[in-house]
């Protein structure tokens, strides 16, 4: 296995790390967090440094994925990945052996697919996503970079989700609808 350092300890690492976990494919060897938070774990792995020590931690571990959440903004997930990237870090895709994902669509780099997911046929989700548990992405829609479509969401058919948007736990789409950028939709809507 490669080993992985993961980016923020908050609720959202809870349930990254019982992706990663599942997966099987990564070692997580720590956590980046806020400075007065070093040496404190989350789910038994310790919290190893804050965002300053990530130059020199990229030489030793090359992996990283961000696991602060994202609901109000984008804006912290957005930063972190810019930031990674920059400093060489390699950011893979993350897949819960629990979700349905279709061989005829793709799935870009930093995303998180977690359990119970269903990715239909020609579905496009680009970078730095969360797509949370039990959600549903149908047939030729296409998730922008830095989304997050929340537990239970249902995204219809040939649906276009714009940069950094939001999709509230719950919530429906209309089919063949395009979302603009930086949408946020609140639990339970109904996206027309």
């Amino acid at each position: 296995m490669k080993d992985i350092i993961l980016i923020g300890g908050g609720g959202h690492c809870k349930s990254v790390i019982d992706v990663v976990e599942q997966e099987g494919k990564f070692n997580i060897i720590g956590i980046i967090d806020k400075s007065d938070r070093i040496g404190d774990s989350v789910l038994n792995y310790q919290i190893i440094g804050n965002d300053s020590d990530l130059i020199n931690l990229v030489n030793s571990c090359e992996n990283a994925l961000i696991s602060v959440g994202q609901i109000k903004s984008p804006k912290a997930r957005i930063y972190l990945f810019e930031s990674l990237l920059r400093l060489g870090f390699s950011l893979p895709t993350i897949i819960s052996p629990r979700a349905y994902i279709s061989k005829h669509s793709s799935i870009g780099i930093g995303t998180i697919i977690m359990h119970d997911v269903v990715i239909s046929s020609g579905v496009v989700i680009g970078d730095n996503c969360i797509i949370n548990t039990k959600s549903i992405i149908e047939h030729g829609s296409n998730i922008k970079n830095h989304c997050h479509i929340s537990t239970n969401a249902v995204i219809n058919g040939e649906v276009s989700v714009g940069e950094g948007s939001f999709i509230g736990s719950g919530s429906v789409t209309k089919e063949g609808i395009k979302i603009n950028n930086n949408f946020f939709a609140n639990a339970g809507s109904v996206v027309k």
